[in-house]
């Protein structure tokens, strides 16, 4: 296919195909889907070989948030059953962030809800990043607090962050149809102040709230714009209690589409499956690999993903290796443009870098999910404290399941709903322990 040949040559020297490509890489059959994944594949091995980065989210505080982001379980007036909690003490952060470490995981996510961080709260994560660095001095720290203000960044990298994430979720042109709280720009100014402060750039989409294939790649290519060395690509969970409930709009063979899409747009950049990876991609997570470098290691924030063995022993069956502490992520060429800009204390501007998840911050994956059982209303509930009894056999049931789920609202059974088991609910055992 005269198509994929081009894509696979541009993406093999680092090369950015043109807008026309991008579209019809989305516009492909189901036919012509394994010679998109292989093409895929073939640019993803050229710069990540057979590695597979893990990253481990710890949700420091959950629920409650000002922002109407209508995809978020968190949202201001969501009615989705979710853990609620305000934020963990650092010994607490420490603890969960050992569960993911322990699996592989060579970066943490540390994600609060919110509209943004107060000083007191940029305070807390120091102390919390700190006592995760003592327990584990080489671990990537990956901080997600929602809108930033002036010399926030700068106070985070001097404390120890590695990298800021700050999703643009969708195009600026539908961006108004899914929040109204903050703007499209906002968030393009919080990248821009994680890149300046010498902060790896973490960007990326939610596919799935019923955008065009316009759109897709109109936020894909803003992401490359901006100099993000890691896209986060996360495919809606449409759950119960949020304006998105009906929203199910994606099937495998969709999603392995966009991965590839946003692949051959960012050839050498951690493209990582994010949210909704178990709920959409099903059996066809091993395919994602072959495009995608990067994933996070079971549970997202207010709702899990499959366990984490699984995640592991699905990466060592589909043939990849998961990436070790000491292994670079980036390409060299990408790490040293980025080491040159951090060692002069910013990034400078987007173009020069590209050269080289919840909350309002739009998390490093979607928040949540259809929770199947009432969760605590108590804002200073711990994340640890038994709110429904969950037995063991609930927590290793599958993550998806065939038959249908009651509607929250009432009794009639929705076919098109996937049950979404809640994150921590009623264990006292760290998720993935």
């Amino acid at each position: 296919m005269d198509l994929l040949d081009t894509l696979t040559a541009k993406g093999l020297r680092g090369e950015v195909p043109t807008r026309e490509e991008a579209l019809a890489v989305l516009a492909t059959t189901d036919d012509e889907l394994l010679d998109v994944v292989a093409a895929a594949g073939k640019v993803r091995r050229r710069w990540f070989g057979r590695r597979v980065k893990l990253n481990y989210l710890v949700n420091l505080k959950s629920g409650l948030c000002p922002e109407d982001c209508s995809y978020c379980s968190q949202r201001l007036g969501s009615k989705a059953e979710i853990l609620k909690y305000t934020w963990l003490k650092p010994d607490q952060a420490a603890e969960a962030a050992r569960a993911g470490v322990a699996g592989g995981a060579k970066r943490v996510c540390l994600v609060a809800s919110g509209r943004g961080p107060t000083d007191r709260d940029i305070d807390r994560v120091t102390d919390t990043m700190a006592a995760i660095k003592d327990a584990d001095p080489e671990v990537e720290i990956c901080v997600c607090l929602g809108l930033l203000s002036d010399n926030q960044a700068e106070r985070l990298k001097a404390a120890g962050a590695d990298a800021y994430n700050h999703n643009l979720n969708t195009s600026e042109g539908t961006y108004g149809d899914i929040t109204t709280t903050h703007t499209y720009a906002d968030r393009v100014d919080t990248v821009q102040k994680a890149h300046g402060a010498g902060l790896s750039a973490c960007s990326g989409l939610i596919a799935g709230m019923g955008e065009s294939d316009e759109d897709l790649v109109d936020v894909v290519f803003a992401l490359r714009e901006l100099g993000s060395d890691s896209v986060p690509v996360n495919f809606l969970i449409p759950f119960e209690g949020t304006p998105l409930a009906k929203e199910w709009n994606l099937t495998p063979q969709r999603c392995l589409r966009i991965l590839a899409m946003v692949r051959f747009v960012n050839p050498d950049t951690e493209v990582r499956i994010a949210g909704g990876r178990e709920v959409h991609l099903r059996s066809m997570q091993p395919l994602g690999l072959h495009i995608a470098n990067s994933i996070f290691l079971g549970d997202y924030l207010t709702s899990e993903g499959q366990a984490g063995q699984t995640d592991l022993d699905m990466i060592k069956d589909a043939g990849f290796e998961v990436e070790g502490a000491g292994e670079a992520t980036l390409p060299r060429h990408r790490a040293d443009v980025a080491e040159a800009a951090q060692a002069a204390g910013g990034c400078g501007t987007a173009a020069s870098a590209s050269a080289s998840a919840c909350g309002s911050g739009g998390g490093c994956g979607p928040c949540g999910g259809h929770a199947h059982a009432p969760a605590s209303s108590d804002s200073s509930a711990s994340p640890a404290s038994p709110v429904s009894p969950v037995s063991p056999a609930e927590q290793s049931s599958p993550v998806v399941e065939s038959s249908p789920v009651v509607e929250s609202s009432g009794d009639e059974l929705r076919s098109d709903l996937v049950k979404v088991r809640r994150r921590g609910a009623g264990t006292e055992l760290a998720p993935n322990a």
